[in-house]
C-alpha cells in the first residue's frame, strides 16, 4: 500500500487538477492512509495494557506480533488458524530448518486444511 500510495503521489503533479484521473488518484490516496490508521488503531488503542510494553524487547515482540497478525488480515488469512498452525508446525522442525513457508503469505489452504 505505500509503495502504491507513493507511486499515487508521483502520478497526482502529471495530471489535470480538474481532470476525472486526478479526482481518483486523490481519492485513493486518501483511502489507502484512512486504511493505515485503521489497520494501526487497535494497536495503538491496546498497547498500554500489554504486559510487557516498558522493554525493548517487548515492544518488538508486540510490533513483530501485530505486523503478522496484520499481514494474516491483509492476505485474507484467519489469523487464529495461522497462529495454531504455526504453533503447531514449529516444534516438529529441526532447528536449522526455515520458516519462508510458515509466513501468512505462504499459508495455503492445504496448511490450513491440517489445522481443523
Amino acid at each position: 500500500m505505500t509503495a502504491f500510495k507513493k507511486w499515487l503521489d508521483d502520478q497526482a503533479p502529471k495530471v489535470l487538477t480538474e481532470s476525472l484521473t486526478r479526482k481518483a488518484i486523490s481519492y485513493f490516496a486518501r483511502s489507502i492512509t484512512t486504511w493505515i490508521e485503521r489497520d494501526i488503531r487497535p494497536f495503538v488503542t491496546v498497547r498500554k495494557s500489554w504486559l510487557f510494553r516498558d522493554t525493548v524487547a517487548g515492544a518488538k515482540a508486540s510490533a513483530v506480533f501485530y505486523s503478522l497478525v496484520l499481514t494474516c488480515r491483509a492476505c485474507g488469512v484467519d489469523p487464529y488458524a495461522w497462529l495454531r498452525h504455526v504453533v503447531t508446525e514449529l516444534p516438529q522442525r529441526a532447528a536449522d530448518a526455515g520458516i519462508e513457508n510458515l509466513l501468512p503469505f505462504n499459508f495455503g489452504e492445504r496448511a490450513h486444511q491440517n489445522t481443523s
